[in-house]
């Protein structure tokens, strides 16, 4: 692959390169953008103006300046202090990835954020409880299999427990009715989403386990390793996310 001049060609290949769903690709465009006016030491917009802004013609050589990390540590302090310490670290998290993989390619030698830490998040009380709309979304976005994306689809817009979405089986499913038959109780309805989804995973079946394995039933261990590890990358503290999380998101928006 041929060493890009520029860093928004270098940051387009690096986009193309991971596995990202459209919605996180925005957001990781929207970071690199706004860390590129830190390299040539100015300061970006902000709000909306920071999104639909051209980003400065930034030769990506500049990145192994010996004063980029000190660009780079005052653009940090300062963002952090404009929009928290969560959303900062989330953006430097993302400005390693593409240096880590600049540098595989042999495009950078040096790591300008060598040395810079993220800040301490004081934790939520309910972090673990639940994740927002926009994180929920972004885990619907992932590009996945379609047995987990159906799986996390329903577990969402039904709003119920990670068991019984498991211990779903074929014959249980009105499909047009978007609903568990009644002899689930409570009755388990879903939304459009899940609605595109089940059709698809269950073609030409019409009975067994909803969520099946090479085996048999999908276990909860093996969902939940699935998820925290496709979640990951979303995770702005790197370790993935659970499905209890997007299980308590569902039930807080029904």
């Amino acid at each position: 692959m041929s060493h890009p001049v520029e860093y928004t060609v270098a940051v387009d290949r690096f986009l193309s390169a991971v596995a990202l769903s459209a919605g996180s690709r925005r957001v990781y465009r929207i970071a690199l953008t706004t860390w590129a006016w830190a390299v040539v030491d100015r300061t970006p917009p902000v709000g909306d103006e920071r999104r639909n802004a051209s980003p400065p013609a930034v030769p990506l050589t500049l990145l192994d300046t010996p004063h980029a990390a000190a660009r780079l540590r005052d653009a940090f302090a300062v963002r952090s202090a404009a929009v928290g310490a969560r959303t900062a670290n989330r953006e430097l998290s993302i400005l390693a990835g593409a240096l880590n993989w600049w540098r595989e390619q042999g495009w950078l030698t040096g790591d300008p954020l060598a040395g810079l830490r993220r800040l301490p998040v004081a934790e939520r009380p309910d972090e673990e409880s639940r994740l927002d709309t926009s994180q929920a979304r972004a885990v619907l976005e992932l590009p996945a299999p379609l047995r987990e994306q159906a799986f996390w689809h329903l577990l969402y817009e039904a709003g119920t427990t990670i068991e019984r979405v498991l211990a779903l089986d074929v014959d249980e499913l009105d499909l047009p009715g978007r609903r568990a038959r009644e002899r689930s109780d409570p009755l388990l309805r879903w939304g459009e989403g899940t609605a595109k989804l089940l059709p698809l995973l269950t073609l030409g079946r019409v009975n067994g386990p909803l969520f099946m394995t090479s085996r048999g039933r999908l276990s909860y261990r093996r969902a939940a390793e699935i998820f925290t590890a496709a979640t990951r990358p979303l995770d702005p503290r790197g370790r993935g996310w659970t499905l209890r999380q997007l299980s308590a998101a569902g039930q807080h928006e029904t």
